[in-house]
């Protein structure tokens, strides 16, 4: 047995009900009073009561124990048996204790932070229990993502992070030299790539952080983030709402079934999530207008340098935050919006053909004010079509040629879409800002810790 199996967790506990025990973390409350100690360890999996009774222990172990402070670690040795009424429903009779490291003034006490000094502190901050929970949950849709798609016969294939060209637009991109080559750019996505190796093998997605040099403070955006990107030959858009929803009703039903505890921890309503099953609901860009005409929801927009309301909304712009909260008033659970304005869209999209000046595009909107979850869209396939675009957006031919050599090879038609990490956890935590939700937040005014 290899030796990190040797180390019993705190979630391990109920297959070792009345043994002895050892646990190996750290403190996360304590009190005591005459001879008994009462200490409440976390061991990154779980938190358990752990009872020190001065007359089963050495002087010195129980000394030890009085001297306990938040966040000092140890290592724990007693009698582990079940007790409803502690935390976690185990409780550990101490034979030994032995102290690791006795921490001193740990910043972060049980009273009340304020978000600027949790922030800051976020290095520790990630031991609290709602964070803990969080990061869990985190931890959950990420093996569901990949689960879903290594059983639904895609390979996972790596898209570069510098990159020489732009993806989404050239306003909000990391730039930086590259030897002598010029200029590189921190990449925006990986689907362009992505492309390329769907035509190599057919069903693909790459997986990692993306950077968006957008000035945003609201609590939907990081410049540091994670998406995950299906690529597939052969699809249309249809097809790419059909795999939107499954992936999305997937990752619900893991976190639902996996993260039981953690859901409870956050106070998290489970009765909205149970309900997120397909068929989700589906509309057009112009029939989203219509209800944001009908409901009054004006565009603001700035105009000579000051911001105005337009109304009623006009055909065409694109939606921001308040616009997708008033869409999602109508609906409980996702709804994809597709069949976008030209010229609110990126220039890879297909143009519907039904409609020229619309792209076969879509973005999954979710409740809760969860706003956009998914982007995706059918990719134009026609070479002479995807030429224009590029021209027409005062983008480098140059740089796309190789882009542009998927449509002279074998096109085919294809699709797909990008799923936030990030929004998709802040959805199902109930999380109040974005960057609770990954480990340490990338922000316009921060890069540290």
């Amino acid at each position: 047995m290899s030796r990190y199996k040797s180390y019993l967790t705190i979630e391990e506990l109920s297959k070792a009900v009345g043994e002895e025990v050892t646990l190996r973390g750290w403190v996360y409350n304590m009190r005591g009073k005459g001879k008994l100690q009462f200490i409440i360890l976390r061991d990154g999996t779980g938190i358990v009561q752990c009872v020190v009774f001065q007359g089963n222990v050495s002087e010195e172990a129980f000394e030890a124990a009085k001297s306990l402070t938040q966040e000092s670690s140890l290592i724990i040795k007693g009698k582990l048996k079940a007790e409803e009424r502690a935390p976690g429903g185990y409780e550990i009779d101490v034979t030994d204790l032995q102290v690791v490291q006795l921490s001193k003034d740990y910043p972060i006490s049980p009273k009340e932070h304020g978000d600027s000094f949790l922030i800051e502190h976020r290095h520790l901050w990630l031991r609290s229990s709602k964070q803990h929970a969080i990061m869990r949950v985190r931890a959950a849709v990420v093996k569901a993502i990949r689960d879903f798609f290594d059983g639904n016969g895609f390979k996972l294939m790596d898209s570069p992070l510098l990159t020489p060209n732009a993806c989404e637009g050239t306003s909000t991109l990391f730039e930086t030299e590259y030897f002598d080559l010029g200029k590189a750019y921190l990449s925006q996505s990986g689907q362009l790539y992505a492309e390329a190796s769907a035509m190599a093998l057919g069903k693909v997605y790459t997986f990692g952080p993306t950077f968006r040099a957008e000035r945003s403070k609201t609590r939907k955006h990081l410049t540091e983030f994670w998406m995950v990107e299906p690529e597939i030959a052969f699809f249309d858009l249809d097809d790419d709402m059909d795999l939107a929803e499954d992936l999305v009703e997937y990752i619900v039903a893991f976190v639902l079934k996996s993260c039981r505890q953690e859901l409870e921890t956050l106070e998290r309503d489970t009765t909205k999530l149970e309900i997120i099953k397909r068929p989700f609901y589906r509309i057009s860009y112009t029939e989203a207008v219509d209800m944001l005409i009908a409901d009054k929801i004006p565009l603001k927009k700035k105009v000579e340098g000051e911001e105005v309301d337009i109304f009623p909304f006009p055909w065409g712009e694109d939606f921001g935050a308040v616009q997708e909260e008033a869409i999602m008033e109508h609906f409980d659970k996702p709804c994809i919006i597709h069949r976008y304005p030209v010229e609110a869209k990126a220039f890879y999209m297909k143009r519907d053909p039904e409609n020229p000046k619309t792209v076969l595009a879509m973005d999954m909107l979710g409740p809760e004010k969860a706003g956009e979850l998914i982007g995706g869209s059918q990719r134009e396939d026609d070479y002479d079509a995807l030429l224009k675009r590029i021209e027409e957006n005062n983008l480098p031919v140059e740089a796309f040629q190789w882009y542009l050599d998927l449509r002279k090879y074998g096109s085919v038609p294809h699709s797909g879409f990008g799923l936030g990490v990030e929004r998709t956890v802040k959805w199902l935590t109930g999380a109040s800002h974005i960057r609770e939700v990954i480990p340490f937040p990338r922000m316009i005014y921060r890069i540290v810790p």
